[in-house]
């Protein structure tokens, strides 16, 4: 094992257990608790899901904090076949042609995978995820490797301080190691989580990379790249500082929302809002297609992200002008904004 391959896998694992440990913390007295679920996978590795979901008929169900939480970690390899490495091989010129009726070229990967559905309409649902990514010859040498990830937030009702807050650490982070970083990666993450179907975004952003490994960067532009990463090492820094980030970006936010009162109608809309999530997952999401299309998938893990209740409404005659719904609605259609 390379390294790099052990410092990442040591890190998705001990942020997990922070994580789970952070939002436990914030709901003491709720009955239930983060189920601990160790996998392994038959073609090559192994990994742990922590999932959190209140059984509907619960007595204490309308008290706790969260509704569905997940913070999964994987730890994979195996084969990648010849039609992966050619799809692979536009962003990654130092893999080299597999012949189609070869078994393919080794790979790694380990990341972190989460996704925080709160109770209250007020508090906002939170997804983040850092993988490491690995691809080498049959003697063991790397052909190529690359980061990917980041973190967004998607509320149902429109705290403008709550977006800042979200933003401001994410950038505080980056900007620790270009002041390039944190506008190319927040543009990236506005042009990926949006649905074209609906014309809407998911959220309200936050930031996103993938294939992140050298200098320079054709999704980073700008003059002040001295201090960006360009090594392994030096990436797996930023990632593992944007990881350390993410319950100082997210918990105080759940803190102050989580016991905000809310009415029935404002229940309905954060579930019609869910919707929109649900449908971003299944039908764009990138992650979400090739997990359910690799070779032993674990479904259950990969359909962990999807909440636990969600409306779908034809022609719902909420978020129109001039209602607080609408206010959240205003930004997901209009131009991304920027929050910090």
């Amino acid at each position: 094992m390379t390294l790099m391959r052990q410092q990442m896998e040591e890190y998705v694992f001990a942020l997990q257990s922070r994580i789970v440990a952070g939002l436990e913390a914030l709901d003491p007295g709720c009955p239930h608790k983060f189920v601990h679920d160790a996998w392994t996978r038959s073609q090559g590795g192994s990994g742990k899901s922590c999932v959190f979901a209140v059984p509907p008929d619960s007595e204490e169900g309308p008290e706790a904090v969260l509704e569905k939480a997940g913070v999964n970690v994987s730890v994979i390899h195996g084969v990648l076949p010849p039609a992966a490495v050619a799809q692979m091989s536009a962003n990654h010129a130092a893999l080299p042609a597999v012949p189609k009726d070869s078994p393919g070229l080794p790979f790694f990967v380990a990341g972190i995978s989460l996704v925080i559905h709160p109770r209250s309409p007020h508090a906002p649902t939170v997804h983040a995820n850092y993988r490491y990514f690995e691809v080498t010859d049959d003697a063991g040498a790397v052909l190529a490797w690359w980061f990917g990830g980041g973190s967004d937030l998607t509320p149902s009702y429109l705290y403008e301080e709550d977006a800042v807050h979200f933003h401001k650490t994410i950038k505080g982070v980056c900007d620790r190691y270009s002041s390039a970083l944190y506008p190319a990666l927040k543009a990236w993450c506005d042009e990926y989580f949006y649905i074209p179907h609906r014309g809407e975004a998911r959220g309200v952003g936050g930031i996103f990379f993938d294939d992140l490994k050298h200098s320079p960067h054709p999704r980073i532009p700008g003059d002040d790249l001295s201090k960006r990463p360009a090594t392994p090492e030096a990436i797996f820094a930023l990632v593992t500082a944007l990881g350390d980030a993410f319950l100082p970006s997210y918990l105080p936010i759940l803190a102050r929302r989580m016991h905000t009162p809310h009415t029935p109608l404002q229940r309905r809309w954060q579930l019609v809002r869910r919707g929109r999530y649900v449908e971003f997952n299944l039908v764009v999401d990138r992650g979400t297609k090739f997990g359910l299309t690799a070779p032993g998938a674990r479904i259950e893990s990969i359909l962990m992200t999807l909440p636990e209740t969600v409306r779908w409404e034809y022609m719902t005659d909420m978020g129109g002008e001039g209602t607080e719904e609408g206010r959240i609605m205003a930004v997901v259609t209009g131009k991304p904004r920027e929050w910090v």
